[in-house]
C-alpha cells in the first residue's frame, strides 16, 4: 500500500501513465519539503517508459557506460542487423553478428548471458513486476554482466516500478548533492541511505532530481550577462 499526502491508503501499482505519476508525486511532496521544492520548481518530470521484457532489457544494456549518441545510432545497427530483439535471436547470433551491430566485447557477453538466462527460466522477466525492488534487483543481477545500475534502470523505465532507486547513477548523486545541501556527491551506499526517506516513491525521487540535474546543467550552461 501507498500513503498519500492525506493519509489514505492506496494500492501500490506500478508508474504505468502521467496519473499514477502525479498520485505518486502528490503523495511524495506531501511527506518531503525538498521533493516539494523540487516538484514546484520543475514541474512533472518525464515518465520515461519504455517497454518490459527481453527487448527493454537488451535496450537498457546497450545504452549502458556509452553517450545517448553513440548509444541511439547503436541501437539502430543492432536492430537491422538482429531483425527481432529476442533470447532465441540473441543466442543464435554469431560473433560477426555483434560486431556489425557495433556491440563491444563485454556487452556482446552480458546480451548472451540474458538470452540464455531468459531461456533456461533462471530469469523469470514477467515474474519481476511482483518483486519487491530489492529482490527484483537481486534477480537481475544474477546474470553475468547485470550491475546494479543496469537493473535499476530496467526497474523504472521498463517495468515502471515506483520504489526502483539508481543509486549509482551519477546525474542522481550530483542532483542531491545540490537539493540536499551536501559538501559532496554522495557514492552509491550514501545514495542508498538517502533513499530511505523516500521509500515506497523512489522512483519518483529519482525523476524529480533527474529534472533538477537537468535544470543545473542548462543554468552551468548559460553565459553570465552584465548589465
Amino acid at each position: 500500500m501507498v500513503e498519500t499526502a492525506a493519509g489514505c491508503k492506496m494500492p501500490m501499482k506500478s508508474i504505468e501513465t502521467e496519473d499514477d505519476l502525479d498520485a505518486r508525486l502528490t503523495a511524495l511532496a506531501g511527506r518531503c519539503e525538498v521533493m516539494a521544492r523540487l516538484h514546484a520548481r520543475h514541474g512533472r518530470p518525464p515518465l520515461r517508459r519504455r517497454p518490459a521484457g527481453f527487448e527493454g532489457l537488451v535496450h537498457v544494456v546497450v545504452f549502458q557506460q556509452i553517450s545517448i549518441a553513440a548509444a541511439a545510432a547503436i541501437w539502430q545497427r543492432t536492430i537491422g542487423v538482429f531483425g527481432a530483439i529476442t533470447p532465441e535471436r540473441f543466442t543464435a547470433a554469431s560473433d560477426e553478428d555483434y560486431r556489425a551491430a557495433g556491440q563491444s566485447r563485454p556487452k556482446v557477453r552480458t546480451l548472451r548471458a540474458v538470452a540464455a538466462a531468459v531461456l533456461d527460466g533462471s530469469l523469470d522477466l514477467d515474474g519481476l513486476a511482483d518483486l519487491p525492488a530489492e529482490a527484483a534487483e537481486a534477480a537481475l543481477v544474477r546474470v553475468s554482466g547485470i550491475g546494479p545500475w543496469t537493473a535499476e534502470v530496467y526497474l523504472l523505465t521498463c517495468l515502471g516500478h515506483g520504489d526502483a532507486w539508481p543509486a549509482g547513477d551519477v546525474a542522481l548523486q550530483a542532483a542531491a548533492a545540490e537539493a540536499l545541501g551536501l559538501p559532496s556527491r554522495p557514492d552509491r551506499a550514501a545514495m542508498v541511505a538517502i533513499g530511505e526517506r523516500w521509500r515506497p516513491h523512489r522512483a519518483v525521487a529519482a525523476r524529480l532530481l533527474w529534472a533538477h540535474y537537468a535544470a543545473l546543467r542548462q543554468r552551468a550552461a548559460v553565459p553570465a550577462t552584465t548589465a
